[in-house]
């Protein structure tokens, strides 16, 4: 029998006998086949078509929303800067009042850009006892005298009413040799519009064409010689001290007072802080006892503006101006003229004498003008124990009789108080404390006004057609 061989997949030979007797291969023998297989690329991965309309609406959309959100956003943020701007000092300008300001340019520069008119209220100035004429340039940001060469009469006046006095009252305008402290000056436009404000009829000049500046005097304000010299408290003469009026209601001598221009009157803002309705007030001038106001002529008013920063407790600021409705006739009477008010550069304390009018009672009869030279007390004695303890504020001077057994306390609410330096009576000092007085060596309290010099100037020149 022959043998025939088969090859297996491993490396023995089987003859078919062998092959018969090899038991059935089990399980585990049994290996899977494996065959490879290539994968094709995905399909692509397929969205839901959008039409080419809705998507540039969504986009539309997205984009609104996002331009007012950055709207909102600068609104935000210019919110807050105008608050900043408004309710902070001003970083590169200047302050309009307590509302807004201005830039450094528009100071002075003959436009009112503030709305109540700040910025154009204190831009024209007298400086020291020669009443040399200062204006505040915008350009150059300083205060600068002005040429002499080509002035006149019409340049006088328009300076006049930029200080607050009204063209009519001019008086005259003078000329003194410029000094090297001047700086540099304002010189007058060939082309001067008498009708336009005066800032704005200058240019800036390095030099003057004659070497001398212009000295200027608003109102004739020279008159006043005192009538007896003496230190003692004494009755006053007619004509004597022209600026005193008495300021009354119904008939009664209520407060002093003193004559700056033929319309305005300085007094103490507690004489008239309860009753401020100028109907009820009159000004008697030319008078040295109420009683002779039955044969003098009384003037109305037309307005009481007292300081807005008064406080009736602690007396700070305590500083009246009564406008007339008709100007006084300063030239009918001698015994009728204004005081000087101080100029810029006036220091009350830097005056040697001191005198004060009051209507005071005498023999416990009637009231009469009284006179009496007094000195000024140091601050701070007047603030001491012995004196006010404290309440004499850096607006407000002391003053003692010269006399030592005249008596401080019968001062006369908003008197004045003057003192003569180079020929001119100035005005000082307006008196707001005197029932406070309670003995004879209690100082007598005054409002200091040339602290308060800006405001007055300011509020006559609001006021100028009241």
């Amino acid at each position: 029998m022959s043998n025939k061989l088969h090859v297996d997949s491993g490396l023995s030979f089987l003859d078919d006998h062998d092959k018969w007797k090899l038991s059935p291969p089990s399980i585990s023998d049994v290996r899977p086949q494996y065959i490879h297989h290539v994968m094709l690329k995905p399909p692509p991965e397929v969205h839901p078509s959008v039409p080419k309309g809705k998507d540039v609406k969504r986009r539309c959309v997205k984009f609104t929303v996002a331009a007012v959100i950055s709207l909102l956003l600068l609104l935000l943020l210019a919110g807050i800067l105008l608050g900043y701007y408004y309710s902070s000092s001003c970083m590169h300008g200047r302050q309009c009042g307590d509302v807004g300001c201005v830039w450094e340019s528009q100071w002075c520069d003959g436009v009112k850009d503030c709305p109540a008119g700040e910025d154009e209220a204190n831009c024209v100035r007298l400086q020291g006892s020669s009443f040399l004429l200062q204006i505040y340039s915008s350009r150059t940001r300083d205060w600068r005298a002005v040429c002499s060469h080509g002035w006149t009469d019409q340049q006088g006046r328009a300076s006049c009413q930029g200080i607050g006095f009204t063209r009519s009252t001019y008086f005259k305008s003078g000329q003194q040799k410029k000094t090297e402290s001047d700086g540099g000056f304002l010189a007058v436009k060939s082309d001067f519009n008498p009708e336009a404000s005066i800032l704005t009829q200058l240019d800036l000049s390095d030099s003057c064409a004659n070497d001398s500046v212009v000295t200027l005097q608003c109102t004739d304000c020279r008159g006043g010689v005192n009538s007896t010299m003496a230190s003692g408290d004494h009755m006053a003469y007619l004509g004597s001290w022209p600026w005193q009026v008495s300021l009354q209601v119904a008939g009664f001598h209520r407060c002093g007072g003193a004559i700056i221009s033929p319309h305005w009157i300085v007094t103490a803002a507690h004489c008239v802080s309860l009753d401020s309705k100028p109907r009820h007030w009159s000004v008697y001038a030319g008078t040295v006892t109420p009683l002779n106001t039955l044969f003098e002529p009384a003037y109305s008013v037309s307005s009481i503006i007292a300081h807005e920063g008064y406080d009736n407790n602690t007396r700070e600021n305590d500083i009246a101006l009564v406008r007339l409705s008709k100007p006084l006739d300063v030239t009918a009477s001698n015994n009728i003229k204004p005081v000087c008010l101080p100029n810029v550069g006036l220091n009350v304390t830097s005056f040697q004498t001191y005198w004060i009018t009051r209507f005071s009672l005498k023999d416990n009869t009637s009231l009469h003008l009284t006179e009496a030279q007094v000195s000024i007390v140091d601050t701070a004695t007047c603030n001491s124990s012995m004196g006010y303890s404290g309440k004499i504020s850096h607006d407000m001077f002391c003053t003692k009789a010269m006399d030592a057994g005249d008596s401080m306390c019968h001062t006369d609410s908003g008197g004045p108080l003057v003192s003569m330096k180079d020929g001119v009576w100035w005005l000082l000092g307006s008196d707001i404390w005197e029932e406070h007085c309670t003995g004879p060596d209690k100082p007598g309290v005054y409002q200091n006004v040339p602290s308060a010099l800006d405001w007055i100037h300011r509020q006559m020149k609001k006021h100028q057609d009241d």
